[in-house]
This record gives structure tokens, sequence and C-alpha cells, in this order.
């Protein structure tokens, strides 16, 4: 029968560790040294004691048959003397306990930073081979090993790599290491994934999960192997950065690095780019210490385990879901669910805003219903109170200034907005040589397609970035990929408000604020009725486009297009003539103000193609 005492065992590593111990039929008993405040973190268990104290007080366990010594501090933004007090002075007192209770074996959890900036091999016996020790943890943990093998009780050292999540799970109780970096991914998905980039070539690190590195510490604690040998935990080879990077895009569908930059690891952030750091929360002491140049050979340790972790790629995926589910700062406003989220809708009273006030509404989100017409607006928002859900309406012409920064100004007294919805909209059917004498249709449309939402924006955006989550979603049209003769007007106010939300999106990728343009096909609303021309023609239902712009909320991508709207785009920059003289088809065979017969289109279209010809 064995008897374990563990430091540091309501941390990450020990909580699982002492699960572990405890499942092993010769477990007697686990002393589990724990701090006061840390009193009851740990489940209960017949075989379990805790053990409340200091490294540096009396502890009273009697004999021990292990000493397993996990507790320890890492943190790159800590002070030398904060690493000092946890990482050496911890170590020398837990030595002295360890000779205190005889122990037979002194387990010691080192890391493979004690390595330092040393390039090339790092063996399992090296440790002083003039290495720069970068940061007070790289030096006060390589202080800690020499204390350990100085020591008279017998002991053995267990260097991990850099310990990710679970890879099976993805849990991770906290953001450290690579995790700081995730934001910044997220923000990079909302680009398109097919999107190869240019990246810079950092060098590699050494990942490993944490079910491994307990996996690995319960066979070498428990193996039959003498004292004083040190072990890797590590992955058999380096993995480069690039590769990680790709890995995690690849779960985020965030454009993947393609061609590789050399460049110099750097040694120290200037000013401009530690403020770059802040702004996407990664403290400016991480980036030094992201790679390391030495190459850990653990081929003693596989033998002994009979273990070696599972590639990064393999898990990637886990880890980027649970942190967007537990770790993400901004999961409130990402999550895959809408519930408890507050929606604030324009154009609300009828068409695509009412489907999508009745469609979040039914996911559990508030919506916030505003249009001019207030009784159409309390009828939908009885509508959703009807089924259960909760709605609140407000009046407002958007295309009053005055009016849209009393709307800003009153929402915000009463809720946390998390998005807005830009769906209110005006659209005019008429050729440009109609309206020569008609500026004002311009102006009327822009004004409540484009300088309307833009109001809302600017008054909503300093919320949205304070709070650091936020979502604008604009409901454009898939004229702006085809370029639809006869709606210069309103092809004009929705490509402003696209190009405006992409420059926006790129100001504020760091506040945790994303934009997306939904780009809408023909829908069957009123603001079509009076085009007869669209009659007979195909057209969404108003509920199947809220289904797009309820995608557009949950997935948060910087654009929702269909596929037709794609290839009509794409033509267009690919044969740009050929689709001019397929629109000017289209604007000639259709009169202003009515649809011609199938046979009067054909015949139309065959006498311009012959004309061409000719």
């Amino acid at each position: 029968m064995s008897t374990y005492l563990v430091t540091g065992a309501t941390g990450f590593l020990g909580r699982r560790l002492i699960a572990v111990l405890l499942a092993r039929a010769e477990c007697e008993r686990v002393f589990a040294l724990v701090r006061p405040h840390s009193v009851g973190k740990l489940p209960r268990h017949a075989k379990l004691t805790e053990v409340v104290g200091e490294l540096a007080g009396p502890v009273e366990v009697g004999h021990v048959d292990h000493v397993v010594h996990l507790a320890a501090l890492y943190d790159l933004t800590a002070s030398l003397e904060d690493h000092t007090a946890a990482n050496v002075d911890g170590t020398r007192a837990v030595v002295e306990l360890a000779a205190r209770v005889g122990a037979g074996l002194l387990h010691h959890v080192s890391t493979i930073a004690v390595a330092g900036d040393h390039r090339g091999p790092f063996t399992e016996d090296d440790l002083d081979l003039g290495q720069h020790l970068p940061s007070p943890y790289h030096a006060t943990k390589f202080a800690a090993e020499e204390i350990v093998r100085a020591q008279a009780v017998p002991w053995r050292i267990y260097r991990p790599g850099a310990v990710v999540g679970d890879s099976r799970t993805g849990e991770m109780d906290k953001v450290d290491g690579p995790y700081y970096f995730f934001p910044a991914l997220a923000a990079l998905a909302h680009a398109p994934s097919w999107l190869p980039v240019p990246g810079p070539d950092l060098g590699a690190t050494n990942l490993v999960p944490v079910d491994f590195v307990v996996a690995a510490l319960d066979r070498l604690i428990h193996a039959d192997v003498g004292p004083g040998r040190t072990f890797h935990l590590t992955s058999p080879r380096p993995q480069p950065l690039v590769e990680v990077y790709n890995a995690l895009a690849r779960a985020a569908h965030a454009p993947r690095i393609a061609v590789t930059v050399p460049v110099r690891p750097p040694t120290r952030t200037g000013a401009v780019g530690t403020a770059v750091l802040a702004e996407l929360g990664v403290p400016a002491q991480v980036l030094p210490h992201l790679a390391v140049a030495a190459d850990f050979d653990s081929t003693a340790t596989r033998a002994v385990t009979g273990l070696e972790p599972p590639a990064f790629d393999t898990y990637a995926d886990v880890l980027w879901r649970y942190w967007g589910e537990h770790l993400d700062p901004a999961r409130a406003a990402k999550g895959p669910r809408l519930a408890g989220r507050t929606v604030l809708i324009t154009g609300a009273s009828s068409g695509i805003g009412r489907a999508t006030a009745l469609a979040v509404a039914r996911r559990g989100a508030v919506p916030l219903l505003v249009a001019r017409r207030a009784d159409e607006l309390a009828q939908v928002a009885e509508e959703i109170r009807a089924e259960g859900g909760t709605a609140h309406w407000y009046p407002c012409d958007l295309t009053e200034g005055d009016a849209v920064d009393a709307l800003v100004k009153q929402v915000l007294a009463e809720h946390d907005v998390d998005v807005l919805v830009n769906n209110a909209g005006k659209s005019i059917r008429r050729s440009v040589l109609r309206s020569v004498d008609r500026l004002h249709d311009y102006e009327r449309t822009m004004a409540l397609n484009y300088f309307a939402p833009m109001r809302l924006v600017l008054g909503l955006l300093p919320h949205m970035t304070e709070r650091r989550s936020g979502h604008v979603v604009n409901v454009s049209t898939m004229g702006v990929q085809i370029g639809t003769p006869r709606f210069s007007a309103y092809l004009g106010s929705k490509a402003a408000l696209d190009a405006v939300s992409r420059v926006a999106a790129a100001e504020v990728v760091a506040d945790g604020v994303a934009f997306t343009s939904v780009r809408m096909p023909l829908v069957r609303t009123p603001m079509i009725g009076p085009t007869r021309a669209y009659d007979r023609l195909p057209a969404l239902t108003p509920e199947r486009a809220a289904e797009l712009v309820v995608r557009a909320l949950v997935e948060r991508p910087e654009e929702v297009n269909l596929p037709f709207g794609v290839v009509a785009d794409l033509a267009r920059r690919v044969a740009p003539r050929t689709t001019r003289v397929v629109a000017h088809l289209a604007f000639r065979v259709y009169p202003e103000d009515s649809t011609p017969p199938l046979a009067s289109v054909a015949a139309g279209i065959t006498r311009l193609v012959l004309r061409g010809l000719r």
C-alpha cells in the first residue's frame, strides 16, 4: 500500500492527478496540502485527507511514501520576488518536508522552461548548458531543480511541455500561453476561411494536453526505475507555430497561413507592439516566450511510460470549442445560443424585421422592435408575448436624426444592447436616365438605408466596445453583387453601408465587436409590392429570409451570401464585359413598370443578340 502527499493539489494538474492516485488499488491515503482559502475545493473521498497549511509552515502527516511537488507560480507578468517565493523558497520547504516525513521518493514537477534559450538537442540528463534564462519563471524553475538535485531524499524530476487543455474534452482552467491569442484568432474567423494568407515563421513550440501529462506522471511515479532520473513529458518533435496556428484556424474557420516569411522571434516588444498586444488582450511578456529553441529528447520517458501525446491537430478543434464555450471573454455575445441576448431590430413591424423578431424570441432572445408604426409594433410584441417570449417596442422615424438620437439614449438607459439588426430599408426601381430630375429619390433612399443605420451604429458602438462584445448585422442585398439595372439609388445606399461596415469591422476587432452583411435575394415583402415586375419572379418568404439573419447572429461571419450572388460577383470580376452585356439585355427586355410576357422577353433577347452579332 502507498501513501502520497501532494502539493498544488487544487491546481489544474493537481486535481486530476489526485483523482488518478485515489483510483489505484494500492492507494492507502492521499494527503492534499491546501491553503486555507482552498479548503473544500477537492471532492470528498474516503482515502483523501486535506492538510491545511503553507509549504513553509508545520505539516504533520507522518510517514509518506511519495511526495509529489506540483505547487508553483507560472505567471510571466509576475515579479522575480513573487516567482522566487513560490518556486525557489517553496521547493526548498518541500525538500525539508520530504526529509521530515521520511519520504521514499520526492517527485518534483519542473518544466521545459529550464532549457531557456538553448538551441538544439536538450536531453533528459541535461540541465546547465550555459543557456540564458529569459524570465523570472525560467530562472526560478531552474534554481528549483538545482535544489532538488542537491538534497538527500531520493528524487525524480518531470519536465512537461506547455500544458494545454484535455485532448478529449478540451477542459482548461484559465487563459494562459497560447490561449492568449485565441480572441485574435476568433476575430480572424470573420474573414473568408478559404483565403490563404502569409505569416511569420516564429519557430516551434512544444504543447502537450493535460490528460497525457497526468497519465504519464501516474506511470512514472510508480515506475520500477531508480531515483535521480529526469523525464521529459513532451511531444517527440518540435511543433512549428505555423502548424499550431493552422490547426486552430481550421477549427475556428479562419484563414490559414499558406506562405511563411522567416523572421527572428522578438526578444522585446516596442511601444507600438505592446499597445497592439494590449488591444488583443495579450501580455507583452508572453510573446518572446511563445517559441522554444530546444529540441527535447523524450526517448527514455516513452520507453518507461509507453505513452506518446496525440498530435496537436487531432484535438485542436476540441480545445477551440471548449475555449469558445467557457473561456472566451466575449462568449456571451458569440455563443450558439441566442437566449438572453438583447437584439435591436429596425423595420420590425412587417416583413423580414417582423419574422426575425419572432425567430430570435423563439430562441430566448429579447427583441427591441423599432419602426414608424406604433400599432403594428405593438401587434408584433403581442405575438411574441403570446408565445411566451419577451419584447419591447419603440416607435421611431429613422429618417429623423433627432428621433434616432433620442431612441439610442432611451434604449441604452433601459437595456444592454448585444446586437443591432439594421433591417429597415427603402427601394426605388427607376433607371438613371429617368432619374435625372429626381435627386430626391437618392436622398430619400440614403436617408433610410444608409444614414439611419449609421446613426444607430455610431450611437451604439461605444456601448458595445466598452462591454467588449457586440454585433451589427446589416440586411443588405444580393443586388450589390449583381449590379441589378434600375436600382442605382437602392444599391448605392446598400453598398455604402457595406463598405463602412467593412472598415469599422477592421477597426474594432480587438474590442469584441463584429459586423455582418446579409446579402438577401428577392424577398416577398411589402417593400417590393409596388414593383409589378416582381410578381412572377421567385422570392423568399420573410420567414426564410429571417433564417439567414439568424444564421448571421449565430455564426457571426463577415458576410452571408447565397451561391448565385457569389457566382454573379465572380463573373463580374472575371468577365466584366460579358456580364455587363447580359445585364444590359435584362434592362432592355424588362420595361420600367411591368413584366413582359415570356414570349416578348425571348424575342427581345433574340433581337438584341442578333443585333450584336451583326
